[in-house]
């Protein structure tokens, strides 16, 4: 009928599980080809299959794309779904967040014939509450639906962190919007990881969110802002996406990846789209996010998360303690004894053995440059 507004059909969603990191503050357990997300540091299993469980009740195995590097690819396939196997996307370099999430973003409109709705999330984070979590993700990706919207969660921060970076909230609950639950704000802008006195600052306003690195938008909307903000980027993308599916793609993937810029996708695309000229129309926004979330970022940050009283030890594998408080000890196969220590971390692993005090557990990363630079490659 003349006249008639015709609604736009919804897309179909996929998600993007960004899999590619070291982990090096988990050493001596995690290691380049069995990293942080490939172990099961909290719970049973790993941190990739528990991303992956939390998501399957919203996505079908086959719209599960995960980004990864070729050291990793075999031990990540033999964790995912089968059909989720075959939507294992190799990097055959590092090229940082922008170009892994172009990447499987042509991919998935080669698969979607089209447009599409994807989730961009990390393989490493822990979630507490996970029915919750996939309400709020649910709503995220029905937001993203409408063109040109990016959405991003924003974790309500619990204290002073200056480890994350944070998103600004502009004050007025979006128009858009229409889940008292999860409500939707304009973002502000994004800042960068910021001293302490200023994250008290935030943390004390209530328009602050810590930056999970969770991001909703439709492949055109992203592909756009790529296009707009990392141009060349974009064209060597659109170039690679040509191959898709033909025998010319494995070498035009290795000639072109190296090439592409190497920047985050918060610096590249999130913060230029909330600065300057283009802050005045809110194409981005945030959701709050209070499920439980732990971006689990070294030993301490386990020993916080399973502890479940002041000065508890946490033990995994057969222990004695005598008169020791507040230690974190991973020894799967002998006996470990602690006297009179406490808050220590200490891992055990066939070739190495980590002992640090928890409130230096931040510094283990350091060890992994050390030995990088000594060339013991049997230990990395």
């Amino acid at each position: 009928m003349v006249g008639t507004k015709v609604k736009e059909p919804k897309l179909a969603t996929h998600a993007v599980i960004l899999a590619g990191g070291r982990g090096t503050r988990f050493w001596p357990r995690s290691r380049t080809r069995t990293p942080k997300q490939l172990l099961n540091i909290v719970g049973k299993t790993t941190m990739l299959q528990q991303t992956i469980e939390r998501l399957r009740p919203l996505f079908p195995a086959d719209h599960i794309w995960t980004v990864t590097n070729v050291e990793q690819s075999a031990a990540l396939r033999k964790q995912l779904p089968p059909a989720a196997r075959k939507r294992v996307l190799i990097e055959p370099v590092g090229r940082n967040t922008a170009a892994a999430i172009a990447l499987a973003a042509i991919h998935v409109r080669h698969a979607a014939k089209g447009d599409a709705v994807l989730a961009v999330l990390p393989a490493d984070h822990f979630i507490a509450q996970p029915e919750r979590y996939r309400k709020v993700v649910a709503e995220a990706l029905r937001v993203a639906q409408s063109p040109g919207r990016m959405v991003v969660l924003g974790i309500p921060p619990t204290h002073p962190e200056t480890g994350f970076g944070y998103i600004e909230r502009k004050n007025d609950v979006s128009i858009g919007a229409d889940s008292e639950e999860f409500p939707l704000f304009p973002v502000q802008r994004f800042t960068e990881k910021p001293e302490l006195a200023l994250a008290k600052e935030y943390t004390a306003s209530g328009n602050y969110h810590w930056n999970a690195g969770m991001f909703f938008w439709r492949v055109s909307t992203f592909l756009e802002a790529l296009k707009n903000y990392l141009p060349e980027t974009y064209r060597d993308l659109e170039e690679l996406g040509s191959h898709i599916g033909k025998s010319t793609y494995a070498a035009k993937l290795k000639k072109i990846y190296p090439r592409l810029q190497n920047i985050s996708v918060d610096y590249a695309i999130l913060e230029r789209a909330t600065s300057g000229a283009n802050a005045g129309e809110s194409r981005v926004f945030v959701i709050p996010a209070q499920v439980g979330w732990s971006d689990i970022g070294s030993w301490a940050a386990v020993y916080e998360l399973l502890a479940r009283n002041p000065g508890e030890n946490i033990a995994a594998g057969e222990h004695e303690i005598l008169d020791a408080h507040g230690n974190f000890l991973w020894s799967p196969t002998k006996l470990i004894a602690a006297v009179g220590v406490q808050d220590l971390v200490v891992v055990d692993t066939p070739d190495a053995l980590l002992i640090c005090p928890r409130d230096r557990a931040q510094d283990v990363g350091k060890i992994v440059q050390a030995l990088e630079a000594k060339k013991r490659t049997n230990l990395l």
